[in-house]
């Protein structure tokens, strides 16, 4: 009676989680990336340009990791309370004059990575 059996090269697994983080990077997380820069709000274009797609380890990511008011973009604020730091007040062009503090409305969300991501992709 003949023996039968398969053999599994150790290193296919390697293989795999290659070709999975190529497709992740490659179609889906540029898809996603493509969406959001179409989506973000661009008064001066440096959050649509810091936004990033990456992969690693299987794990997609996308977003900016240098622009620090991205989050704030995209979840809006709360009303808030702005104060000097370095100086007794805070001044801008076209102040009356300059004041100690500022009470800040916040700001309504205006997401654009959560409408890339929930973006209906087929193929």
């Amino acid at each position: 009676m003949a023996r039968s059996g398969v053999r599994i090269d150790p290193g296919a697994r390697a293989h795999v989680d290659a070709a999975i983080n190529g497709w992740m990077q490659d179609v889906i997380g540029d898809a996603i990336l493509s969406d959001a820069k179409d989506f973000v709000p661009k008064r001066t274009s440096r959050l649509h340009d810091s936004l990033r797609a990456e992969c690693h380890d299987k794990v997609l990511r996308v977003g900016s990791l240098d622009c620090n008011y991205a989050a704030d973009v995209e979840t809006g604020t709360a009303p808030h309370v702005i104060l000097p730091r370095n100086k007794k007040a805070l001044s801008w062009p076209g102040a009356d004059h300059p004041v100690a503090r500022v009470n800040h409305p916040g700001t309504a969300p205006r997401p654009y990575l959560r409408p890339a991501l929930f973006q209906r992709r087929t193929a």
